[in-house]
């Protein structure tokens, strides 16, 4: 039998989430792995002790799995807080995409049995490193650098390995990821980039120009935005979450950062099925 520890991670709405609670409890019982979860979780769906659970704790010591239930938003968190660590994120859909989730709600029993078991293979996500003086972040998805709300257009001039590429103005830009690139950076018009391939795309929102074109930077070089008003800050965010503001005159640095991120994918599972999958399913609501 089993000895896995997991970490369980849900998104906001327990009255969804609550039922998959369940399901996997049975899994972990099934399967002799064991449930952890932190004091926010603990409350959030009142648990209590438990065979095969761990209640209120603040430590990943010993964490071989994340199961994260949610959407994007909760799966991307998951992502972050594991990056670097060598802890795959096993991901049930309860939004309303999913790209990057493992599974769909309805799969979740059969899935979480299949996740419990380590039957699953291991995708490794590259992230994207935003500097400025004030510190460092990393985004699994996308970082967006974007006007305040009320405030003019943003005027921006962007650098790629020293060189300056171009001068736009717009509402803002955003940096994707492979794994981000069907986001926020397909929203404006820009490649969906294939996961596996190495380096990110840079793409405008609402350009004030004809000639601004989304572009795919290289792994190895570093992009530099320079925020070209003399009165007006901008707001940079990573993965959707507020980072840090670009002061006026001031530039900040983004670049490529290999491997942060394990995500758990089923046997077979191919980046083009689940880009069919997904926005197939969305082009067909109406």
């Amino acid at each position: 039998m089993s000895s896995r520890a997991v970490r369980v991670m849900t998104h906001r709405r327990p009255a969804q989430t609550g039922p998959a609670i369940q399901e996997l409890l049975g899994a972990a019982r099934d399967t002799g792995a064991v449930l952890r979860f932190d004091a926010e979780e603990t409350r959030k769906h009142g648990l209590s002790d438990n065979e095969g659970i761990e209640l209120g704790l603040s430590e990943d010591d010993g964490v071989e799995l994340c199961v994260a239930l949610g959407g994007d938003g909760t799966i991307l968190t998951a992502l972050r807080r594991y990056a670097g660590t060598g802890v795959p994120v096993f991901a049930v859909n309860f939004g309303e995409i999913g790209f990057l989730a493992t599974v769909d709600r309805d799969c979740g029993a059969e899935g979480f049995r299949r996740a419990l078991a380590g039957e699953f293979e291991v995708m490794k996500l590259p992230g994207i490193e935003l500097r400025n003086d004030g510190g460092r972040w990393i985004a699994i998805n996308d970082i967006a650098i974007h006007r305040k709300p009320g405030n003019r257009v943003a005027e921006l001039a962007y650098s790629i390995a020293g060189d300056e590429v171009g001068r736009v103005s717009c509402d803002g830009l955003v940096v994707a990821t492979p794994a981000g690139s069907t986001g926020y950076n397909l929203a404006n018009g820009g490649p969906i980039m294939a996961w596996g391939v190495e380096g990110f795309v840079v793409s405008f929102i609402a350009p004030h120009s004809l000639t601004a074109r989304a572009l795919v930077v290289a792994p190895g070089d570093v992009l530099t935005v320079h925020n070209q008003s003399s009165e007006e800050p901008a707001d940079a965010t990573v993965d959707g979450r507020p980072a840090c503001e670009i002061a006026a005159g001031g530039t900040l640095s983004v670049s490529f950062a290999d491997c942060q991120a394990l995500l758990a994918q089923l046997p077979g599972t191919s980046f083009y099925g689940r880009l069919r999958e997904k926005f197939g399913r969305l082009a067909s609501v109406r």
